[in-house]
């Protein structure tokens, strides 16, 4: 089995020792991404951009997401995302998971992380 890693060159891999992404057995394992912006919903379409990116460089894309999870410190700021969600999975929705808990730093209003299914 090839494992095949995948770096953001983010602040964060090199001090906690991880990568964006690992590409490992037919699929991407997408680490747990943040996003930049003043809101939950701005947070969650740049945290898609990130994931969009790695998936990209993997071979793979959004069509191809399997699992979802979503973690943020405060739940009742989910739903701001649903739209953004919708649109980014489209006809091909992952199964998914929102959790509730804290994040590395307060500013974080959510954190996604994806499985994908490298296409054939």
């Amino acid at each position: 089995m090839m494992i095949r890693r995948i770096s953001s060159a983010g602040p964060f891999e090199a001090k906690i020792g991880y990568c964006r992404a690992v590409v490992a057995n037919g699929f991407v394992h997408v680490s747990g991404t943040v996003g930049e912006g003043p809101d939950v919903a701005s947070q969650c379409r740049s945290a898609l951009e990130r994931i969009g990116r790695a998936l990209e460089e993997a071979g793979a894309g959004f069509a191809d997401a399997v699992r979802v999870h979503y973690y943020l410190p405060d739940a009742t700021e989910f739903e701001a995302c649903w739209p953004i969600l919708a649109e980014t999975f489209g006809a091909n929705p992952p199964a998914a998971t929102m959790l509730e808990c804290g994040l590395i730093a307060p500013e974080y209003r959510i954190e996604i992380e994806l499985t994908a299914l490298l296409p054939q």
